[in-house]
């Protein structure tokens, strides 16, 4: 009989399955049937199923004659099967999804059926493992949309960020929780489009929940497809981002209206600087008229005190200049452009030409590269660092001031954020063979009208190196210093962005 030759291919079959004849006999049945079952059917007297008891999903009880396999062959017609609860003998449940093949002889006579039962516990388990995760996350409302961006479901998420509870607003629209402005732009309908289009849409915005209130929602729209590739649906992730939100708008008007503060307050210090060197230079006019006319006529005690006075205003005239030159170094006037800073850099060594005869000093300049930057800052920057060299040597010895340069792939742990680091740096040395000084000093070095203790004796504001921080800085670049009393002194830059290649690499 036909029959027999469907067993030859039905046992090699890994999911249960079992065949009856045009009566329902049960005639065949494998192993994996058996095992689902839990029971061994009789050959020729099982009609229908091999299973102790069937349900439908929805719990009703059906007799073998109301199998799907019954119907099957008693129709004549493979009608699509739906999902049955089968109970075993000791009573443990599954899910079961028959598929029914029905068999005819060469002939064309109907000769039964072969019905391969799919188990589908674990994957009902999992999914309803899947449902009971999404419905209970409550930092992310997740929801699911048809193609018109109606919503089908809604999580505890979803209520506890949109303030609507499930039999509200499932059946609505998901426009509901864009504003008006949004709406009559057609937002909503935007973002589904380009999901449909692109597979994903992202978007941040403030949302509005029932109660009329805002809050900024991180939107992550996915498109949903079938086997066939069409677009069924889209699932909707929404976080509620608003405490970000406040605080990225406080900080950016906190940066706003600091920047404005700043702006104004070197505006007024340039004003008051530049306001109070007139009246200087007429004390220190008055006073030298004032000397060369009662030359020989003053005691010694009244030239002490007009020595006294115009020395205090030549102080002060050079303080003025400091923080004009400080003000102007914390404004990032002036736009970036190729700098050669070998030219700069012999420039500012220029300008001191007459100290450098004086203390015969020595200065040995590198090959220096071109980089992006404002040329009279950096001008600003070697100009007081060289300066600064020169002023604090060592009377017992000729300075030696050496200025070197190479490339460093990246700067000291610990000055660059995380991320932040570019490719490549500028990496720039000046040292000098000068008094030097104590290493735990040079963490305030920087700092405005900040003088290390071994340089009081030397005439100066306290400016020059807070300058040079400002200029580093305004260019994203870093400075340090290191020093030794008696041997000297280091300070490294590091300038980012170089346009040349130049030197060997440096070690950071």
């Amino acid at each position: 009989m036909e029959l027999l030759d469907h067993q030859e291919w039905v046992k090699y079959i890994p999911a249960a399955a079992y065949i009856t004849d045009q009566e329902g006999a049960i005639v065949y049945y494998n192993t994996a049937a058996a095992k689902l079952w839990g029971r061994t059917p009789v050959l020729g007297q099982d009609r229908w199923t091999g299973a102790f008891k069937h349900y439908t999903k929805e719990g009703l009880l059906l007799t073998a004659d109301d199998s799907p396999m019954a119907r099957a062959i008693l129709q004549g017609k493979e009608t699509v099967s739906e999902e049955l609860v089968l109970e075993r003998p000791d009573g443990t449940k599954c899910l079961i999804l028959p598929h029914i093949k029905l068999l005819f002889t060469r002939e064309g006579t109907p000769a039964g059926a072969v019905n391969i039962l799919v188990d589908q516990t674990s994957v009902k388990q999992s999914e309803e493992r899947y449902h009971q995760m999404i419905a209970e996350i409550e930092d992310y409302a997740i929801l699911l949309l048809d193609v018109q961006g109606v919503i089908k479901n809604w999580n505890t998420g979803a209520e506890k960020i949109k303030g609507y509870k499930e039999e509200e607003i499932v059946g609505q629209n998901f426009r509901v929780f864009y504003t008006e402005k949004d709406r009559n732009a057609r937002l909503p309908e935007r973002l589904i489009a380009e999901a449909a289009a692109k597979g994903k849409a992202i978007h941040e915005g403030w949302r509005q929940r029932k109660d009329g209130t805002l809050f900024w929602g991180s939107v992550v729209i996915t498109a949903l497809h079938d086997e066939l590739g069409e677009v069924v649906g889209f699932s909707k992730v929404t976080r509620d981002l608003t405490a970000r939100q406040i605080s990225e708008e406080k900080l950016k008007r906190y940066s706003q209206d600091l920047e404005f503060q700043n702006r104004e307050l070197q505006q007024f210090a340039y004003a008051a600087a530049h306001d109070m060197k007139e009246p200087l230079r007429k004390l220190r006019y008055y006073n030298s008229i004032l000397v060369e006319s009662m030359e020989g006529r003053l005691t010694e005690k009244e030239a002490k005190y007009l020595r006294r006075s115009t020395e205090a205003a030549a102080r002060m005239q050079q303080l003025i200049d400091d923080l004009l030159s400080y003000s102007r170094a914390s404004s990032q006037g002036g736009a970036f452009g190729p700098v050669d800073l070998g030219e700069v850099i012999v420039d500012a060594t220029a300008s001191f030409q007459d100290t450098i005869d004086e203390k015969m000093a020595t200065v040995e300049i590198a090959a220096m590269p071109v980089l992006p930057g404002i040329a009279f800052q950096l001008r600003q920057l070697f100009e007081n660092l060289i300066g600064n060299s020169l002023k604090y040597s060592d009377p017992q010895r000729a300075p030696v001031i050496r200025i070197s340069c190479g490339r460093s792939k990246g700067v000291p742990e610990g000055l660059a954020a995380d991320g932040e680091d570019p490719v490549e740096y500028c990496k720039i040395e000046i040292t000098d063979n000068g008094i030097g000084f104590e290493r735990e000093q040079a963490a305030k070095i920087f700092d405005i009208f900040q003088r290390l203790d071994n340089r009081d004796m030397f005439p100066g504001t306290g400016i020059g190196l807070a300058i040079c921080k400002r200029v580093v800085q305004n260019h994203k670049g870093f400075i340090l210093a290191d020093g030794q009393p008696g041997k000297g002194s280091r300070f490294t830059i590091y300038l980012p962005n170089v346009l040349e290649s130049f030197g060997p690499e440096a070690d950071s």
